[in-house]
């Protein structure tokens, strides 16, 4: 082990020790269910901003959305880019406010099945199973994106064997989720969200100037593309980057549609709920935006300017098994001394803790307490709410660690999937029960179940149509099942309604 190794592991030991404390410390503070699945609404500003934002950008934003820019991408890159960044601002400005007040309005509601059921006054339990199925399913999968990124960091950086990367990943991931709850996952993410910001900034800055100036390294990206194409870097490359060449509309479409999964992630819009006052929403909106424009240049400079920076270190990703998507991790480590490249490194590792350890506590509170809680055991004491929630972070964790086995697995190809899982089911739901005041219970289970299989199902299709990205016919089949199925329904709970006119005579 020579002395760079030596400083990298310091790096690592530094950070990962940091956040074992953040959730030692927060642990103190889960008095009840409440606190450990919504924090006690106590959030601030910026702690939700920063924490909403990290737990969506996950792993992918310093893997899967550089490697793909490092094959070609740039256009699907841009236009995924911007499709997010609208979303989310839409979101932050359409359904934040009155989500919180909703919440509250519906039984305190601390998870979304739980706000769903209570909504739309679903006695029948149907509506809050099938939405927990659907998160654990679909997190599940978004989880295990979040080990393969830090199985593939261990291995690119310390040539730590993929299986033994794997599964330090998961023991990280595990240890603060289980202890600390939603505070310790608010916390991390906002010290996470910060080591990602300033990464990309002096990243950025630093690799244009390694490469001569601005005109200089679009030259020499240019010249690596060409080189690419020409097949001078190998027939994997050349194929990869070709792939990439065809933009159509169709692509431009799939891309922008990710915008709409922020309208149904159950793990980006309980922070909403958490926030301590409304007010504060907007001062929360500003931070959460300004540092999603900043990253994403970032990711994006990094992906592109990555391809020269390397090539001039004589190093060429290859375009298969995923390997283009470490250009990050390979740019810090021929960028900085070691220690700092260390730090910068965590930076991966606090894209994928941010996202996995939100998704295992929004999943093992759906279980916790939308079934356990709510159907099974209604006495149940929070004591034991949060020790079922628990051993189910742990099953959930389990499973995702066997979907991680395969060293091929791509980031941005397991995000992509539940993303559309999450925001073409959830999102219609959302949108309706704040603002529709017609939606039913059976118009609400209708459309979840029809978006969902709409996903699993146009996610296996290839061809013509069905290249279009699920996230986009899910969500329309979803609003519309739901709206005609309501509309249809007569049997409208006069509870439910004098509620919501309750919820949206309240003050912000």
């Amino acid at each position: 082990m020579n002395s760079k190794m030596i400083s990298q592991i310091a790096a690592f030991v530094l950070y990962l020790g940091l956040m074992i404390v953040v959730g030692l410390r927060t642990a103190k503070k889960n008095n009840s269910a409440s606190d450990f699945f919504l924090g006690g609404r106590k959030m601030g500003p910026w702690i939700t901003a920063l924490s909403a934002e990290a737990s969506d950008s996950s792993a992918w934003l310093l893997m899967g959305l550089p490697g793909l820019c490092y094959l070609g991408g740039f256009k699907e890159t841009f236009w995924t880019a911007i499709g997010l960044i609208v979303g989310t601002y839409l979101a932050w400005l359409i359904i934040a406010k009155p989500l919180r007040k909703c919440s509250v309005a519906y039984g305190n509601s601390i998870t979304i099945p739980e706000f769903l059921t209570n909504r739309f006054n679903d006695k029948t339990k149907i509506l809050s199973i099938v939405s927990v199925i659907f998160i654990v399913l679909f997190f599940t999968i978004y989880t295990a994106s979040g080990f393969v990124a830090c199985a593939k960091l261990f291995n690119s950086v310390f040539g730590i064997n993929y299986y033994v990367g794997l599964l330090i990943g998961m023991i990280i991931i595990l240890s603060y989720t289980i202890m600390g709850g939603f505070t310790a996952v608010c916390t991390t993410d906002f010290l996470q969200g910060s080591l990602i910001f300033i990464a990309f900034i002096i990243s950025s800055v630093i690799i244009v100037f390694a490469l001569g100036s601005p005109a200089e390294a679009v030259r020499k990206v240019s010249e690596f593309s060409q080189n690419a194409l020409n097949g001078n870097f190998g027939e994997s490359m050349k194929n990869s980057f070709f792939g990439n060449q065809s933009f159509s509309v169709k692509s431009a479409i799939s891309a922008l549609a990710w915008g709409l999964g922020y309208f149904g992630m159950p793990h980006i819009i309980i922070r909403f709920m958490g926030i301590r006052s409304n007010k504060e929403i907007k001062k929360a909106r500003r931070v959460g935006i300004i540092w999603m424009i900043i990253s994403y240049i970032g990711a994006i400079a990094i992906g592109a300017l990555g391809t020269a920076y390397l090539a001039s270190k004589g190093i060429i990703l290859n375009g298969e098994g995923g390997d283009a998507e470490t250009v990050f991790s390979v740019t810090m480590v021929n960028m900085y001394p070691a220690f700092i490249g260390g730090i910068f490194l965590c930076g991966i590792l606090a894209a994928a803790m941010s996202t996995a350890d939100s998704q295992l506590l929004a999943a093992s509170s759906a279980v916790g307490q939308d079934i356990f809680k709510n159907i099974i055991k209604k006495d149940a004491e929070d004591k034991t709410v949060l020790l079922v929630s628990r051993i189910t972070v742990l099953v959930i964790a389990a499973i995702a660690f066997l979907l991680s086995l395969d060293p091929n697995s791509s980031v941005f190809g397991l995000v992509s999937y539940a993303w559309a899982g999450f925001g073409g089911t959830f999102g219609p739901l959302i949108i309706l029960a704040l603002f529709w005041k017609g939606t039913t219970n059976k118009g609400a289970i209708a459309g979840l179940i029809c978006g969902g299989v709409t996903v699993v199902v146009w996610h296996n299709l290839s061809g013509g149509l069905f290249d279009l990205y699920e996230i986009l016919p899910a969500f329309i089949i979803c609003l519309v099942v739901t709206i005609v199925v309501s509309l249809l329904d007569k049997n409208r709970s006069p509870e439910m309604l004098k509620t919501f006119d309750e919820y949206k005579a309240m003050e912000d």
